[in-house]
């Protein structure tokens, strides 16, 4: 009898042994972080933020596959798509969810209130109803701003086109951070006394048409952060070139695309801050409700010397300078 009880304890110390394995096991698979990424679609500037993001996270110690796993969803130009992509991140239990564009942003926001949301490229994230105030958020979201110096992109226009009379804006009225970055550039125009006539689009089907009656009227366009225009650049680049008139786009990779110049907000180093703002949250070291939205605090020159001087623009020497040596120069 003895025996037998001392054989049935070994079994149940065993069976709690294995239990304990597996079980302790699981527990080390699930406390792998999961950072859930939705972005709207595929053109360079949102690709770059993206890959600061990764790369970021990689040099802060979070490698893919080995102790984080990020899962990336892209709606590919679609906005019916985000809602589920946004939903799927959630319900796989994301640790810290990295929205790339407003729309993307939103629609994580509209499926969960409590995973921390990161956003990434959200010009006025009060304005798109993302938070209750940029400097003290309140909620489970945060992130980094790509609001643009849109001051100092309106003095560089003024340098290169001295005897313009009217610059034309073009946005797309659906896209919540281009309606923010078009008010900044009303707003600034009033205060340097610009005369500025006002465009939209709907959607990229639009843009062609739009563009050839806004470049019969105008001397030069601003396009503000507007990720419908970026993916969609060539167009506007041929019927400018068409009309001979510059574009003035926000971003390094609109200048690379054929137009002339800009004080740009740099999109990696935005994904880089986004990495950083996971991080700490992934630690445990801030949260969302107590984290300011963050910005960048200076523009990069970015210069198109190639498409400058098809456009016969005399290229103020200080900006060429700058550009050369502080920022990026296309030839």
């Amino acid at each position: 009898m003895k025996r037998m009880y001392s054989l049935i304890a070994i079994i149940i110390a065993f069976l709690c042994f294995a239990f304990f394995r597996e079980n302790n096991g699981f527990v080390t698979k699930q406390r792998i972080p999961k950072v859930g990424v939705l972005t709207l679609m595929h053109h360079p500037a949102l690709d770059e933020i993206y890959k600061g993001y990764v790369d970021e996270l990689a040099k802060e110690g979070y490698h893919n596959g080995k102790n984080i796993k990020i899962e990336y969803q892209n709606a590919n130009g679609d906005q019916s798509n985000l809602k589920t992509m946004a939903s799927k991140l959630v319900d796989d239990n994301s640790t810290v969810l990295f929205g790339i564009t407003t729309p993307a942003a939103q629609a994580l926001a509209n499926s969960t209130t409590k995973t921390p949301i990161v956003l990434g490229a959200v010009t006025d994230p009060k304005a798109a109803g993302l938070v209750k105030n940029n400097q003290h958020p309140g909620g489970n979201i945060t992130g980094v701003s790509d609001q643009a110096p849109i001051r100092e992109q309106l003095n560089l226009i003024k340098q290169f086109m001295p005897r313009m009379k009217t610059l034309g804006v073009i946005y797309t009225s659906s896209d919540a951070s281009a309606v923010a970055g078009y008010h900044q550039i009303k707003r600034e125009c009033r205060k340097m006394n610009i005369n500025l006539k006002t465009y939209s689009i709907a959607n990229s089907n639009d843009l062609n048409q739009v563009s050839e009656q806004m470049l019969s009227q105008v001397d030069a366009v601003i396009v503000p952060t507007d990720n419908t225009i970026a993916g969609a650049m060539q167009t506007l680049v041929k019927n400018a070139d068409a009309a001979n008139k510059p574009v003035f786009p926000a971003t390094d990779t609109m200048v690379k695309q054929g137009g002339v110049a800009t004080y740009s907000v740099n999109q990696r180093a935005l994904g880089v801050q986004g990495a950083k703002m996971t991080v700490a949250i992934l630690k445990g070291k801030s949260k969302p409700a107590d984290t300011p939205i963050e910005y960048m605090k200076h523009g990069t020159p970015v210069l198109n010397i190639k498409q400058a001087r098809k456009l016969n623009l005399q290229i103020p020497a200080q900006f060429e300078k700058d550009a050369e040596t502080k920022g990026e120069v296309y030839k």
